[in-house]
């Protein structure tokens, strides 16, 4: 997707980004969901089957739409009747692991992983061609601090099926941050070795970048005069180039395919206002078109509120 100039839309919470398909979807679901019938339940199985088997290799596509239904369905019993009344099913069985996850983390240790890595597990015998189940098992890897080993091994099996998973990639810089079960420099390598190989269009290219807002969130978390002084974080080494190398190879026209392009041009708009570089945010904005993440924006507060005051910020040059 390329810097291409496009009228100013109000901006919104999109977690479909721009799959349309997928933001239909959700609609539906929204809409139909609430009655919790056993007939809700088929209705909703056989769209969201409509949905993903047309995803049948493009492992990209179904890791970005299966996590929006994760999160999306979380507290619903749609996935978990899904995968009891289709035990053979993977994609139902990968679903109902993920949305446990999302559960578990947005009621911080509320909820109930306990058959979440069976069902991947399970997942993996029926479809072995597949990253996704790895991928879900990743996920339940991280939120239940297995040892790095275990972990290592899970990431191992995933790269076997998809070498550039973005959704792999982020999970496990995830995992290895300080705050997690890592250490800085365990960061710091797992991403030098990313940058050193990776295609500069693949769908985990955003890698290096989100590492850098983990660490300019944990100089804002110190508070005092490092938080204030947090800024220039990005006019420093690795941060600098990293944004640099992102804002020169990402404003190349037709240049980011992948299914969370949106969501990458969010935290690049977020990078580069955050180091007071308004002029080269305005055509990110323009891309973002107010198609808002969640995350980054929500370190700040509103996520919407912060996503239009620093939109604002960067059109008037204030």
């Amino acid at each position: 997707m390329g810097f291409l100039s496009s009228r100013r839309k109000r901006a919104r919470l999109a977690p479909e980004l721009d799959d349309q398909e997928l933001g239909r979807l959700l609609k539906s679901l929204r809409a139909t969901t609430r009655t919790g019938t056993i007939a809700t339940t088929d209705l909703c199985t056989a769209q969201m089957t409509r949905l993903l088997e047309q995803d049948q290799g493009d492992w990209d596509r179904q890791a970005h739409r299966l996590g929006v239904l994760a999160d999306f369905l979380s507290a619903s019993h749609l996935p978990k009747s899904w995968a009891a009344r289709e035990p053979r099913n993977p994609t139902a069985l990968v679903l109902h692991a993920w949305a446990q996850v999302e559960q578990a983390r947005t009621h911080d240790h509320g909820g109930d992983t306990s058959d979440a890595a069976d069902s991947c597990l399970r997942a993996a015998e029926l479809a072995p061609d597949d990253p996704t189940p790895w991928v879900a098992l990743l996920k339940v890897a991280r939120w239940e601090r297995w040892r790095q080993p275990q972990v290592f091994g899970v990431w191992n099996e995933v790269l076997t099926r998809d070498r550039w998973n973005r959704e792999a990639y982020m999970t496990m810089l995830a995992y290895l941050t300080p705050e997690e079960g890592g250490s800085r420099l365990q960061v710091l390598d797992f991403v030098d070795a990313l940058v050193a190989r990776v295609p500069a269009n693949a769908p985990c290219v955003a890698t290096e970048l989100t590492a850098q807002v983990f660490q300019y969130h944990a100089i804002l978390g110190r508070g005092g005069y490092e938080a204030l002084v947090a800024r220039t974080h990005w006019s420093q080494g690795m941060a600098a180039q990293a944004l640099d190398r992102v804002v020169h190879t990402w404003s190349q026209p037709g240049f980011l395919r992948h299914a969370r392009t949106l969501a990458d041009l969010n935290l690049l708009a977020y990078a580069l206002m955050a180091g007071d570089r308004r002029a080269e945010a305005r055509a990110v904005f323009e891309a973002v078109g107010g198609n808002v993440t969640a995350w980054p924006w929500q370190t700040g507060g509103d996520p919407l509120t912060e996503y239009e005051q620093a939109q604002r910020r960067a059109t008037v040059g204030q």
